[in-house]
């Protein structure tokens, strides 16, 4: 199939370096030659055509979000190479036949998944709906945002501005402290706004006083988050582009300088059949992509306890999902006896999963090399998988980063706005946080590989997940982006609101969400067939997007054993199941 497809260079249309379906393809025959085309980049995936042949999609014909970029195709396509690792992980086990097992995806849950951190359900009231209505935070017990949005200019700290360089937009990120960022460019964080507009008109105000290049000298010299708004052709072009480019998009090595352990068989554990189950990970994680590998990898079995610090800022609306299937505890490093704690989790840890800047858990003891150490001492490997911004090397390495950050840099948020009609380089973010979401994904798949290699072969392993790397695989030319004659009829379908340079990433998901409950309402009921659902958790009756990956296997395939739970949950006495 994917030989009888062809992309064509677009650069009039969607800007330089950017390739176009020349035709349409239905989504779920799309995801199946993205599959096939990611599956055959991948090193160390299954190149066995009979096993891709196991994998089936199915789901609408048209595609779910606004604009050009197939990210709801990618997911597909990588939720479908995790299943493939799954039934090779119960292979090893159970010694089936890896080609005589099914992985099934619907292409509508997969795009959904991509905005999941908002579909979620709680006493038969949409979560969506009650934020649209100021009401969110009366669900919650402690605020862990802890004023990082309290004023207009905060929330507006991170956004997409113009630059005094002609043509060229700049991504400004807030990071959860949006005042020393605000200082830095010449804004007062005390100036009183009183809306969202008044604070973006007065931040573009000053933004416009740089160049782009200057901006981000800034930035640098800070060591804030930001990023100039590239065109995916001018982000190849860069140093830190051709460093990312010349590693796979799923990222895992084999550590052959740490001292050799031999191979690990999986647990065979009564009433789970789950692949993972009897697996032990740990993560310490924030915000999105950190967190979506851990509730994966608890949906495939594993026993996953999140470590939070109450000290620190998150989003509170995301603890109702992304805590799926785990439990948490409330750390903090710089606590001798914390750090003993952690020091305890992890003797018996088979994945630990990190999405610090790079170099900060190095200062405290728990890098990689730590971890290794570890191993070696036990005589078992791991699996130690870092998620961040820029890939695993490269100047901009130890660069901070957010979902934003790799839309701009990727030129994703360059297509976004050219997709909506703007030719002066107006930049807007994509309508979902899938650099977030896919990097996570992208985490996940690379830790069930290493997993896989350890259950044959032993030793440890490292998995590097970025975010501009995630968003880069929509880019690529042989994926494609979909023609503007397929944009507007996916315009005329849903009735998508307006987007803007301005807006949060929460406030276009909303755009979306409104959209897709208009054209797909049944996912979103009560008794959507896409949501699981548990009677009672912390916040009562719950419903959540089901993992997207259905296994041939019913009893193997992944699922929540337990509800989503509050940040800081558990208290330090927590052990292993």
């Amino acid at each position: 199939m994917s030989l009888n497809h062809t992309t064509l260079p677009c650069p009039e249309i969607y800007g330089p370096g950017t390739f176009m379906d020349k035709s349409f393809l239905a989504v779920p025959d799309d995801a199946r030659r993205v599959f096939e085309i990611l599956a055959n980049a991948t090193p160390n995936f299954t190149k066995n055509r009979d096993v891709w042949q196991s994998v089936k999609f199915h789901g609408h014909e048209e595609p779910m979000i606004p604009g050009p970029l197939k990210a709801p195709v990618v997911a597909a396509a990588l939720h479908a190479m995790c299943g493939v690792v799954a039934n090779e992980l119960l292979a090893e086990r159970d010694g089936q036949n890896v080609a005589d097992q099914s992985v099934i995806i619907n292409t509508d849950q997969a795009a959904i998944w991509l905005g999941s951190i908002l579909t979620v359900r709680l006493n038969g009231s949409d979560v969506s709906e009650l934020v649209k209505m100021g009401k969110g935070s009366s669900i919650f017990d402690r605020d862990f945002e802890k004023g990082v949005f309290a004023t207009p200019l905060r929330l507006r700290t991170t956004a997409i501005y113009p630059t005094k360089t002609t043509g060229v937009w700049y991504q400004l990120h807030g990071s959860l402290h949006a005042d020393p960022v605000l200082q830095a460019i010449g804004v007062d964080p005390a100036t009183k706004c009183e809306s969202l507009a008044e604070a973006y008109n007065l931040i573009r105000k000053e933004v416009q006083k740089f160049t782009a290049d200057e901006l981000e000298m800034i930035m640098v010299k800070n060591g804030f988050c930001g990023s100039i708004c590239h065109t995916p052709e001018g982000w190849g072009k860069t140093l830190m582009g051709k460093r990312l480019q010349s590693h796979p998009f799923v990222n895992y090595s084999h550590q052959s300088h740490a001292a050799p352990t031999p191979p690990t068989p999986l647990l065979v554990l009564p009433g789970d059949k789950r692949p993972l189950a009897g697996i032990k990970v740990v993560e310490l994680v924030r915000i999105i992509a950190g967190p979506v590998i851990g509730t994966t990898l608890a949906a495939l079995g594993a026993d996953v306890i999140r470590v939070n610090c109450s000290k620190l800022p998150d989003l509170n609306a995301l603890q109702l999902t992304l805590n799926a299937g785990v439990r948490t505890i409330d750390l903090d490093l710089t606590n001798d006896e914390d750090s003993a704690r952690l020091e305890e989790l992890i003797q018996d840890v088979d994945i630990f999963i990190q999405g610090f800047r790079p170099g900060s858990l190095e200062r405290k003891g728990f890098g990689l090399n730590n971890l290794l150490e570890t191993a070696s001492k036990r005589g078992k490997g791991v699996v130690y998988v870092e998620e961040n911004a820029y890939g695993p090397d490269g100047p901009f390495y130890e660069r901070p980063g957010w979902q934003q950050i790799g839309d701009a840099a990727s030129g994703a948020s360059y297509v976004t706005g050219r997709s909506l009609g703007y030719t002066d380089g107006t930049c807007i973010l994509p309508p979902l946080p899938i650099s977030d979401m896919t990097t996570g994904l992208i985490g996940a798949l690379g830790a069930l590989m290493a997993l896989r290699d350890r259950t044959r072969v032993g030793g440890s392993y490292r998995v590097l997940s970025s975010l501009i790397a995630a968003d880069a695989i929509s880019l690529q030319p042989e994926i494609g982006l979909y023609s503007p004659d397929v944009v507007r009829k996916n315009e005329k379908t849903f009735q998508w609101e307006s987007m803007e340079p301005s807006q949060y990433v929460s406030e276009l998901l909303m755009v979306v969400m409104d959209g897709w409950k208009k054209v797909y309402p049944e996912y979103f009921a009560p008794d959507s067939p896409i949501l699981t659902t548990f009677e009672k958790s912390h916040w009562g009756h719950m419903q959540l997007l089901s993992p997207v990956v259905r296994l041939g296997d019913d009893s193997a395939t992944p699922r929540w054993t337990t509800p989503s739970v509050p940040h800081c949950y558990c208290d330090r006495g927590i052990s292993w199941l």
